[in-house]
């Protein structure tokens, strides 16, 4: 369960239909061109807050189908809605996923109480693993070491994604349970998530540029931490023109330009403004994407 994870991108089409083919097409390069280690699925890179439950299932059964076992996979399960998150995993669990993860419950300020039976239910309900899902920039939920302490007593919690520009607490959850999945969520603060000695990461821009993003692994990993850094450079000279652009926009059009079918993003966000096409192939062009 190491390694770099491609956030799976989701190909909709202008009425907010999954395009199973486009989906399969994304799915293919993530294995084949970046040869990313694992795919996390239905997170914020696929849209996920935006879809139905069935169409949620519908992702999870055809990426299970595609990878055909080749590379790892998790199921990102969290929703305010328990009762969802509950059947998702167990539906998750029942395909075959590796682990399950789950964001923290947002937008009504739970308590940590809360929060951990959320997690619990979900584990008893599917008896499958979990990989806390942490980021507060979005959610609001912070958790203390000792918060973190509690889940991790819970021998089914087998890990965080760490989506937090915090890295005394990183280093500090590290440092404290070296036998805890750590997963680095920031793309462009990889290299210091590899420093700090992270078991992998899980990203968006893994579907266009994983292949660097496991170099800078690679790298820091064989002490050739100036390269990594050379690689991190790059990485996020590309990361800085997608921003510029609009995220998930702009990462499916690269998809696009390169011939596979990413589709276009699901309502209500905005859809891919074609002047900046041009911008978009320069960017292919220039860093051979």
């Amino acid at each position: 369960m190491k390694g770099i994870f491609s956030a799976l991108l989701v190909p909709f089409d202008d009425q907010g239909r999954i395009k199973e083919q486009g989906l399969r097409e994304v799915i293919r390069n993530n294995i084949d061109v970046q040869q990313v280690d694992g795919l996390y699925v239905n997170g914020s890179s696929g849209e996920n807050f935006m879809l139905t439950t069935d169409q949620k299932k519908q992702i999870f059964k055809i990426t299970h189908e595609e990878t055909n076992g080749a590379i790892k996979l998790i199921a990102q399960v969290g929703s305010i809605n328990l009762d969802e998150a509950v059947e998702l995993g167990k539906y998750a669990t029942e395909l075959g996923y590796d682990s399950l993860s789950a964001v923290t419950p947002f937008y009504y300020k739970f308590t940590f109480d809360e929060i951990k039976n959320y997690y619990e239910t979900i584990i008893e309900a599917t008896g499958n693993n979990m990989i806390i899902y942490a980021i507060p920039a979005l959610t609001g939920v912070s958790m203390s070491l000792e918060q973190f302490d509690v889940l991790f007593q819970n021998e089914k919690v087998i890990g965080v994604k760490y989506t937090d520009g915090n890295f005394f607490m990183l280093e500090r959850l590290r440092k404290k349970y070296p036998n805890k999945l750590i997963y680095s969520g920031f793309d462009e603060m990889l290299i210091y998530g590899a420093v700090s000695g992270v078991d992998g990461a899980i990203g968006s821009t893994y579907n266009i540029h994983g292949n660097l993003a496991k170099q800078i692994f690679e790298m820091v990993e064989q002490g050739e931490v100036a390269r990594a850094y050379e690689v991190q450079h790059i990485m996020n000279d590309i990361i800085e023109k997608v921003l510029e652009l609009g995220l998930y926009q702009t990462l499916k059009e690269i998809l696009n330009v390169k011939g596979i079918d990413a589709g276009t993003v699901k309502q209500p966000m905005s859809p891919f403004d074609s002047g900046k096409r041009e911008a978009v192939e320069k960017l292919v062009k220039d860093f051979n994407l």
